[in-house]
């Protein structure tokens, strides 16, 4: 019996990369071969799906915008919740839990309700399809969220730690940047990491706040459909890159992930 314990976590993972390996092998078939065929592999194998996003302007160009504002939104995020996590763990002031807990309401509350406000909002200030709009609107969601994971592993380092800092003479910048923050490198790892896969996979917002400029590379997988139907060789090698990011930032992060986990309020 112990020997086949092997065989419930191998069939969970054959089960996980059933969908992506079927996303693949479509990306390398014609839309004709898709439906009128059943294959475990293209029969008539064509990279000119992969050709056709490369070259046309319209298709890199989303992913493009869409990296732009998710790198910008991952940097203000945790710019933003660093000091903000370390005053609620080292601090307590009047209102403290109740403002800790608004925060997180905001990351409660769907999209959708914020949709309309923030489209009239930018319309009035120029922001209306800019990558700063965009990143600032998935901050309503992803800071909260970011303030929240990094309060769980600030909290978990001694206060001694900065009482001994300040007898040494740091400054608290200098002992923020030189001591505090990379004794919390593993939050500050998985923070980032939640930032980006959030804002990377949120649509609604990031359609409805851009239309030309800014817009995402999910509003622009919508183009495959015409009066014949869908394109879907090249909506699935679409699909298939809009994978790339997510895996290349596990990639990076996989050691702070694991120690985030074990140690920090993930």
């Amino acid at each position: 019996m112990k020997k086949l314990t092997w065989l419930v976590p191998a069939l969970y993972i054959l089960l996980l990369m059933l969908p992506i390996y079927w996303l693949v092998n479509m990306s390398f078939k014609t839309t004709n071969e898709i439906l009128g065929t059943f294959s475990l592999w293209p029969n008539q194998f064509t990279l000119d799906n992969y050709i056709k996003i490369f070259t046309d302007p319209t298709w890199y160009n989303g992913y493009i915008n869409s990296l732009s504002y998710v790198i910008m939104n991952t940097v203000i995020s945790v710019t933003v919740a660093l000091p903000a996590a370390y005053a609620f763990s080292r601090y307590r002031f009047l209102g403290d839990k109740h403002l800790f807990f608004w925060l997180l309401t905001n990351r409660m509350a769907p999209a959708a309700v914020f949709a309309l406000p923030f489209f009239q909002l930018y319309s009035a200030i120029n922001l209306f399809d800019t990558y700063l709009g965009v990143a600032l609107a998935h901050g309503l969601f992803n800071i909260p969220l970011a303030v929240w994971i990094l309060e769980g592993f600030m909290s978990g380092v001694p206060k001694q730690l900065d009482e001994t800092a300040y007898v040494d003479g740091y400054s608290f910048p200098r002992f923020f940047t030189r001591i505090f923050m990379p004794t919390i490198a593993a939050g500050i790892g998985v923070t980032a990491f939640f930032c980006f896969m959030f804002s990377w996979v949120e649509l609604l917002l990031a359609k409805t706040l851009t239309s030309v400029a800014a817009k995402p590379i999910a509003a622009t997988m919508t183009r495959t459909a015409s009066t014949s139907g869908y394109e879907l060789g090249l909506l699935a090698a679409a699909g298939t890159l809009t994978i790339i990011p997510g895996a290349v930032v596990i990639y990076f992060v996989r050691n702070y992930i694991a120690k985030g986990f074990a140690l920090g309020r993930v």
